[in-house]
């Protein structure tokens, strides 16, 4: 069993909240997760678009792209639109030799809304999800004809967010639609971290090791609070300093035969939570859990 480890620049700049973002360069933040053990970087908004221009970048950094996200809009949109706004990402990620296009549905979200409390978020039918599923099957088996696969990514104040949702759209949709598994995501909308994994490691493609710091989620005042309120109040952490056990986790991925990229992303304050250091302790543990569950992690 084979994983390689990878992080998100979200802990050293947020792109939906500036004010939670160091004064840090793209290679600041690449020289402290590699410092930290990361062998992968997935993208953000200070990544250059131009492979000639980011190529060199990695190689000094002995880094490589291991995702990025990209804000679909396919729940309201047509197919043809969503080619065109996904071609440059595909292109990049393409020549990069990435694993694959996180794909987050934002059309009717409202997780980058700090105006919006998470109860708003809209509700879709099981018809609704049915012909989403449709659209997003298509979609993602056109992506990976093109070489370069996209993996759906569940999360708070989406379309997608609960563990209802996530069955029905697995339920509604085809192999051509990889998921992404993130704990932290699943277990701040209730869902049972283990029983997804179960029920659908053969469409896990990706895995987002976010935690959650319990005491906080469960104070949030879901009528009054937005998804991002909660990310400034510090929601979300590295494995390590969390409450999910990541070891019942991994081991139970690596049980399904899981292997690939796990990417630890834990959007906080840079301030609070020095990015350094919690990147060095994220990767620690992660190293500890893989041990345990018999993987041998790739550099």
């Amino acid at each position: 069993m084979e994983a390689k480890l990878g992080i998100a620049p979200i802990a050293w700049w947020n792109d939906d909240l500036p004010e939670l973002s160091g004064d840090i360069t793209l290679e600041e933040c690449l020289s402290e997760a590699r410092q930290a053990g990361f062998t992968g970087m997935e993208t953000g908004r200070r990544f250059p678009m131009d492979p000639k221009v980011l190529g060199p970048i990695l190689e000094a950094h002995d880094m490589r792209v291991c995702g990025g996200w990209f804000s679909g809009r396919l729940l309201t949109g047509e197919i043809a639109e969503e080619k065109d706004r996904i071609a440059e990402q595909m292109a990049l990620f393409k020549a990069m030799d990435a694993p694959c296009i996180v794909y987050g549905e934002t059309a009717g979200s409202i997780q980058g809304d700090r105006n919006a409390p998470l109860s708003t978020r809209p509700l879709l039918s099981e018809d609704q999800i049915s012909a989403y599923g449709r659209k997003m099957t298509a979609f993602g088996e056109w992506c990976a004809e093109e070489g370069m696969p996209i993996s759906y990514h569940h999360h708070m104040a989406a379309p997608i967010e609960t563990e209802e949702e996530i069955d029905l759209l697995m339920k509604h949709s085809g192999e051509g639609l990889p998921l992404l598994y993130d704990a932290g995501h699943l277990a701040f909308a209730g869902g049972d971290v283990m029983r997804v994994i179960d029920n659908h490691h053969r469409r896990i493609s990706h895995v987002h090791t976010k935690d959650i710091r319990r005491k906080v989620v469960d104070a949030i005042d879901r009528s009054r609070e937005s998804f991002l309120d909660a990310v400034v109040e510090g929601a979300f952490t590295v494995p390590g300093d969390g409450s999910l056990d990541f070891e019942a986790i991994v081991r139970r991925l690596a049980f399904h035969g899981y292997e690939g990229w796990f990417v630890v992303e834990a959007e906080q304050d840079p301030v609070k939570s020095p990015p350094l250091r919690m990147a060095e302790l994220g990767h620690a543990e992660l190293m500890r859990v893989m041990a345990a569950a018999g993987y041998t992690v790739l550099n």
